[in-house]
């Protein structure tokens, strides 16, 4: 019961987090449509975003998995010795970015026409600064999660996108773009002061600047290298997306960022909260190597992932252009915006359940320490299926080959990985009958959405309202006919 109070409250603080940098999407929408000057924008945060989630995320991952079954003078040990080389290593990458910002957009992102990279080299020059202190946050969010003080890290992430959007918004008026990038780098470091602040009040830990020789390093980096490659794709794919995309019209970024974000929250929402409480449990778990309790975790996890995402994917696929023109037709965000997005929302939308399966599947490999299986089967979907895709159609279709790529290679990866599972932990999805009553679930969900959407009797909001009711009510009958 407490467990699952605890996933309520942190479920609810990263809704609100979530929910603000959602709301800065929608307020660059707002200023600049799909323009040059919101792909550039979308751009410039790309890499130090990328870094945030990807190498923070593989690290802390890594860390939490280490320090858990360590004794407590050797834990003390090996945090600082981490801290430490974070603040070097990752402070020396940040401080390269602010000296040379065009050679790295030059490096990724050279397909921009001359005054959208102009653009975009400044604002990276501004947001550059935010890699340093959103590496340290994420790590420090971790040393708080494994000392089970779940609510504040969500409540940094608030902060954070709280004063992103928010200086997105005051500073617009004289600042115009710049004004994200102030709001990237000063949000970042007040979410670092807000950690660092309350983990010296209750005296958890003792962080100092101090390197050991430890065996223990050779496990993280054994954990976080592959981690780095596996546990985070849907940001290779981002930065793939706007790779390909800078060859693309002006605002294809821009669409292709708006259309993905919309396909991510209703899984991230969840994923985040669940993963955040479950993954130092499932460590501890494997540490008393009990497998019939984690495949009791892997069945139920999947069960409620079915029963939440398969509506959420047909929701957002019979209604895409219903819901990108209520979230963000405004301002300078039109008609052909709207247009230009939606049939890429279509396609995103069924890569949800994938992409949600993908991390929840993953999350017990890493609990296992075995990391290496599932980022054969990540970089062979992100950098191969994903690409090969893109390359093959996006003559032809464009943005949309793009977003093509993510839902084939998400399909493949999530049939790929539960494979892996079943074949070396013994993992099984379902029950026979488990799994016949939720595939006929799906498909009946899947109807009844479509046909509702199919009349459309009425126009607008009320029409979006419909088949949001719809979906509720599908998943509260699926809970209430699964049990």
């Amino acid at each position: 019961m407490r467990i699952i109070k605890i996933i309520g409250v942190v479920a609810a603080i990263n809704m609100l987090a979530r929910l603000l940098g959602f709301l800065r999407e929608v307020v660059i929408g707002y200023q600049y449509g799909t323009s040059y000057q919101a792909d550039s924008i979308i751009t410039a945060f790309t890499i130090p975003n990328f870094i945030y989630l990807v190498v923070g995320g593989a690290i802390t991952t890594a860390f939490i998995s280490v320090y858990s079954k360590l004794g407590e003078g050797r834990s003390t040990a090996f945090m600082q010795t981490i801290f430490s080389l974070l603040c070097v290593v990752i402070g020396s990458v940040t401080l390269s970015f602010m000296v040379f910002p065009d050679y790295w957009m030059a490096v990724f992102f050279s397909g921009m026409p001359a005054h959208s990279f102009q653009l975009t080299s400044k604002l990276f020059l501004w947001m550059a600064p935010s890699t340093f202190f959103l590496v340290i946050g994420m790590w420090l969010s971790g040393v708080l999660n494994v000392h089970e003080r779940y609510q504040l890290t969500a409540v940094s992430t608030l902060l954070f996108n709280g004063m992103f959007v928010a200086a997105g918004v005051v500073l617009y008026p004289w600042l115009d773009a710049f004004s994200y990038g102030i709001g990237a780098t000063v949000g970042s470091i007040a979410m670092v002061v807000l950690l660092l602040v309350s983990i010296w009040r209750s005296k958890l830990v003792s962080l100092s600047f101090s390197y050991k020789k430890m065996p223990e390093m050779k496990r993280f980096f054994k954990l976080a290298l592959p981690i780095l490659f596996g546990g985070a794709t849907i940001q290779f794919y981002f930065f793939i997306q706007r790779i390909f995309a800078t060859n693309l019209e002006n605002g294809a970024i821009a669409a292709l960022n708006y259309a993905s974000k919309m396909t991510q929250f209703p899984q991230a929402v969840l994923m985040t909260a669940v993963t955040t409480v479950i993954y130092p449990m499932l460590a501890k778990t494997a540490t008393n190597d009990n497998p019939g309790k984690l495949e009791d975790h892997y069945q139920k996890g999947i069960r409620w992932l079915c029963i939440l995402l398969l509506p959420a994917t047909g929701f957002v696929y019979f209604y895409a252009k219903e819901i990108i023109a209520f979230i963000f037709e405004y301002g300078n965000f039109t008609a052909d915006s709207t247009n230009f997005t939606y049939p890429l929302l279509q396609i995103f939308a069924w890569s949800m359940f994938g992409l949600a399966v993908n991390m929840y599947v993953t999350r017990f490999f890493y609990a296992l320490e075995n990391a290496y299986l599932p980022v054969l089967i990540n970089v062979l979907s992100v950098f191969g299926v994903n690409i090969l895709v893109i390359y093959l159609f996006l003559d032809e279709m464009g943005a949309r080959a793009i977003a093509l790529g993510t839902t084939v290679s998400t399909i493949f990866n999530m049939v790929c990985m539960v494979i892996l599972a079943k074949q070396m932990y013994h993992f099984r999805l379902f029950q026979r009958k488990q799994g016949l009553k939720l595939l006929s679930y799906g498909i009946a969900v899947l109807l009844v959405i479509g046909l509702v959407a199919s009349i459309q009797f009425v126009d607008g909001l009320t029409y979006l309202l419909i088949g949001g009711i719809t979906t509720a009510l599908a998943i509260l009958i699926g809970f209430k006919s699964l049990k």
